[in-house]
């Protein structure tokens, strides 16, 4: 018999319908990517917060202290996307998930409004617990709302600087087919951050409000929350248009 005959039973079998080559995977439940994006997003608070307080047990040099805590965010970040990110795209991040929508809305790939809407209050919900976590592991209060005020103008402009280059990079590798290498260029962007912008990057509305339940060197107070939350969103805005700039849709990278 050649590979072209077959036999009868053969051709009577349903064929297995196979995905087009680019075709994408079907989706992971919501409920699990919403389990990912708060376990994620509280890994990671978990981290900040956690590194920032035994780094300030361990020197009373700060830029020790910075030095520990960006380190350790850079290799924690970098792990929770690589193994996260094939389930929920390891957004940890409202801004990302709201930029998402916004792209997916006007003909791109990304989460519906649905999926934003279950994907936000996971985050935030999770980086509450990531805080808490931390701080019952060192033996802080579990719950002190933090002292640290980070009000100034020149921070919020940290701010916006560093949420719209991370938006910027996110969506610039998406635009340019490299996505792979977010694990890496994300988490490296965010330790960079750490010490090129005035407000030590936060870039990350459910990181911000998670970081003011703890009075430990990650902390921020409350009555600077929206301050931060909203230059984050126009950072999100600067860098979406920063992005239809450089890599027009359509159009490849040379």
């Amino acid at each position: 018999m050649t590979a072209a005959e077959t036999t009868p039973a053969e051709a009577a079998a349903p064929a297995v319908a196979e995905p087009a080559p680019g075709a994408s995977r079907p989706r992971t439940p919501l409920v699990a990517r919403a389990a990912a994006e708060l376990i994620g997003t509280a890994a990671l608070v978990a981290v900040v917060v956690g590194s920032g307080i035994q780094a300030t047990e361990l020197t009373e040099d700060v830029g020790l202290q910075l030095l520990a805590n960006s380190t350790a965010t850079v290799f924690g970040l970098g792990v929770l996307i690589l193994l996260l990110g094939p389930v929920s795209g390891a957004h940890f991040n409202p801004v990302v998930t709201l930029a998402e929508w916004w792209t997916a809305r006007r003909g791109g790939a990304g989460v519906t409004l649905r999926e934003a809407a279950v994907y936000l209050p996971a985050q935030t919900v999770g980086a509450i617990a990531g805080a808490i976590l931390a701080d019952a592991m060192f033996g802080e209060p579990l719950v002190k709302w933090s002292t640290h005020d980070r009000s100034a103008g020149h921070l919020l402009l940290g701010e916006v600087v560093a949420t719209a280059g991370l938006i910027l990079l996110i969506f610039g590798l998406a635009r340019t087919d490299q996505l792979r290498f977010a694990p890496v260029a994300v988490a490296s962007y965010i330790g960079a951050a750490y010490w090129f912008t005035s407000s030590t990057s936060f870039a990350n509305p459910a990181v911000t409000i998670g970081r003011a339940f703890t009075d430990t060197f990650a902390g921020i107070a409350p009555a600077s929350v929206l301050g931060f939350i909203g230059a984050q969103l126009v950072g999100a805005a600067a860098g979406l248009a920063l992005v239809g700039l450089v890599f027009p849709p359509g159009r490849s990278a040379d």
